[in-house]
């Protein structure tokens, strides 16, 4: 008997693009999935069915210098493409494969194909139930099947996916191969990032090698669990639920666990106060991450801004009418930048700030050219910086940004400029005529040769709409936006994060002229009317002018930062610390960063602290909290020294390393 192998693979995996050109040692792992199919003693031949899309041309380059066989067709009509390949090669039966299961095992595939052969069936597999580890799977069919799902199958469902007509037609004979034991909850599939790391981790143990049968796998698995995580985890089960409801797993990209420690990050909390959070399993931890991506300067759940939330929400927080604290929190921002001219806006997000700054001074100059430096949000018109080139915003925002249904005729609207450098500023603004600049004062470097004076003095003189966006550096080193320390004023000015202590409010600040647009143009959403943002805007000004928060953070800041130089000089590591002091960012000087980054996390989370190598300040954060986490941090550091030193039995993982690029991993 004629028996045909068919590999379903493409590069443009929604999830995990190019997913089957990761290595597992020395092979991608398309070629480590053809070695162990090429095992088996049944099948006559192996052809890799890929699409005609261009994204897949690397595949088929990687496949000729291998010298497998390949057949390209149709991307989404999966069926078509299976049967065209397969007719050419005229066999008796076809074997069915999917590039997610690099680890299948020779001998589960030929004990399918004598099942099928035996029972003398039309279909034959081991997932109708499965018994076996995901990532395991067989199907086998005869060709005269083929042809008749090619021909019978209707739905868009059917010609997506080549079985599902098999499987749905009663009439169709079918086996199914069972295992001794269940083991269908074991993962073993490349779906994720995530897969990718833990399948790493077990070929290490394996020895990386190829050829392993399945129960080789089952012993390290059962004893080690490295595709079983802690199931105590209450946050971690919870992610697993969240990736089968919710698009994308979660809401924010700084909150997605994989960031931080893929399957061992509690990822949700059950409640928080001052700087400790609570999470789903009870276990207490001291946040020395981001306080909430820096919303909340004055600590979780402060009890004065609290007390002012919960008693305007007793009185409504919606009505037909205006809430009057939107004018007392713009008579007040107004004050304290002493900026009698300026009108304002408010809305929820930074992400909507930000967008409608860019509509106003859009709608106010007439043109649509934005000159940018920073991170500005989520909007089209911001992710626009990566039609022209797609690493436009791996500095700003995140490596390898997917930008799927962002209009492409707003390509050639956005320029990004280098912070502190000045002739590249001008170079770019000049060359595309733009008269709209947006740029956050500090980020992750200080000004320098009087940067950001250089920036404002040009733009006025040539009648350049210039935005600040405070977003995140308000209020951390001023009572306000920091662009006060610069004695600055933009024409536009955006504070959020900071503002409402963990409530969502964003304030848009600007001259009364451009701020007039509004006229010109429509803004309005039904939620920005909201009371609570308001009111606790107001509550939080209150508290952080009473206690002086932004040279408290500012201070703690500093006191951390020279905690980080002192352990790294201690251990001879080089590092880099940047950013604005209340707003830390740590990166090892070595080719190991993230495995460092990774390390640090996974043992500060063992010690009862939330942390990597960001670290933002708050009001919360006191002495003893610092004196422990100097405590933990020297043991990191020491171990760190000793990895360097070559002792790299001094870092194990128990979980895969961090993420760094956009890649969710659900």
């Amino acid at each position: 008997m004629k028996i045909l192998a068919i590999i379903q693979a493409r590069c443009n995996s929604s999830r995990f693009p190019n997913k089957i050109m990761k290595k597992f040692g020395k092979s991608e792992s398309i070629i480590f999935q053809y070695k162990r199919i090429k095992k088996s003693k049944k099948i006559s031949k192996i052809i890799v069915a890929t699409s005609n899309n261009n994204k897949d041309d690397k595949l088929v380059k990687l496949l000729k210098k291998n010298k497998i066989d390949y057949f390209r067709g149709s991307e989404k009509n999966v069926l078509s493409r299976f049967y065209e390949c397969a007719k050419k090669e005229k066999p008796d039966a076809v074997v069915r494969f999917t590039a997610d299961c690099p680890l299948i095992d020779y001998k589960i595939i030929d004990r399918v194909i004598e099942l099928f052969k035996s029972k003398k069936c039309e279909y034959a597999s081991n997932i109708t139930p499965p018994t076996f580890p995901d990532g395991m799977d067989v199907e086998v069919f005869k060709m005269k099947t083929l042809i008749k799902t090619f021909k019978s199958a209707k739905t868009k469902y059917e010609k997506e996916h080549v079985t599902t007509y098999i499987q749905r037609n009663k009439k169709i004979k079918k086996e199914n191969l069972y295992n001794n034991e269940d083991l269908s909850k074991i993962r073993l599939t490349l779906d994720t990032a995530q897969d990718y790391y833990k399948i790493k981790s077990l070929l290490k143990k394996i020895g990386n090698k190829n050829l392993f049968t399945l129960s080789q796998i089952i012993d390290i698995v059962k004893n080690k669990n490295f595709f079983s995580f802690d199931q105590s985890n209450s946050g971690y089960k919870l992610w697993q639920s969240a990736n089968k409801a919710i698009a994308g797993g979660n809401l924010l990209i700084s909150k997605n666990p994989n960031f931080y420690m893929p399957g061992g990050w509690p990822t949700y909390y059950k409640k928080a106060r001052d700087c400790y959070i609570w999470d789903l399993n009870n276990k207490k931890y001291i946040d020395f991450s981001t306080m909430s991506v820096g919303t909340n300067l004055l600590g979780y759940s402060n009890r004065f801004v609290n007390k002012k939330v919960i008693n305007a929400i007793n009185q409504s927080n919606m009505s037909s009418l205006n809430a009057p604290e939107e004018v007392y929190l713009a008579e007040k921002l107004k004050k304290m930048h002493n900026w009698d001219d300026a009108k304002l806006r408010f809305a929820k997000s930074g992400g909507e700030a930000n967008a409608i700054a860019i509509r106003l001074a859009r709608a106010f100059t007439g043109t649509d050219k934005v000159a940018i430096c920073g991170y500005h949000g989520w909007y089209d018109w911001y992710l626009a910086t990566n039609l022209k080139s797609k690493k436009n915003l791996d500095q700003l925002l995140i490596e390898n940004l997917s930008i799927g249904g962002v209009p492409r005729n707003l390509k050639n609207t956005i320029f990004p400029f280098k912070y502190n450098d000045f002739k590249n500023f001008k170079k770019i603004v000049k060359k595309n005529k733009i008269r709209i600049v947006k740029m956050e004062v500090i980020r992750n470097e200080m000004p320098r040769n009087n940067f950001l004076k250089k920036i404002q003095s040009y733009c006025e003189k040539k009648n350049i709409v210039l935005i600040f966006d405070e977003c995140t550096s308000g209020f951390r080193e001023t009572f306000g936006g920091i662009c006060k320390k610069f004695n600055l004023l933009p024409d536009i000015l955006i504070l959020g994060k900071a503002l409402g202590n963990g409530y969502p409010i964003t304030a848009i600040m600007g001259k009364s002229k451009i701020m007039n647009s509004i006229n010109k143009t429509f803004i309005s959403s039904t939620f920005w009317t909201d009371r609570v943002g308001f009111v606790a805007a107001l509550a939080s000004l209150d508290e952080m002018n009473k206690k002086k928060s932004w040279l408290y953070v500012k201070n703690y800041g500093l006191k951390v930062k020279k905690l980080w130089k002192n352990i790294a000089k201690k251990n001879n590591i080089k590092i880099k610390v940047t950013g604005l002091p209340a707003l830390l960012n740590l990166n090892f000087l070595s080719k190991n960063h993230e495995l460092y980054k990774s390390y640090m996390t996974e043992t500060l989370l063992k010690n009862n602290i939330i942390g990597s190598t960001i670290f933002y300040s708050s009001m919360a954060h006191n002495i003893s909290h610092l004196k422990y986490y100097n405590k933990i941090l020297n043991k990191i550091f020491s171990k760190i020294k000793d990895y360097e030193e070559g002792d790299l039995k001094a870092i194990s993982l128990k979980y895969p390393m961090s993420v760094k690029t956009f890649q969710r991993l659900n």
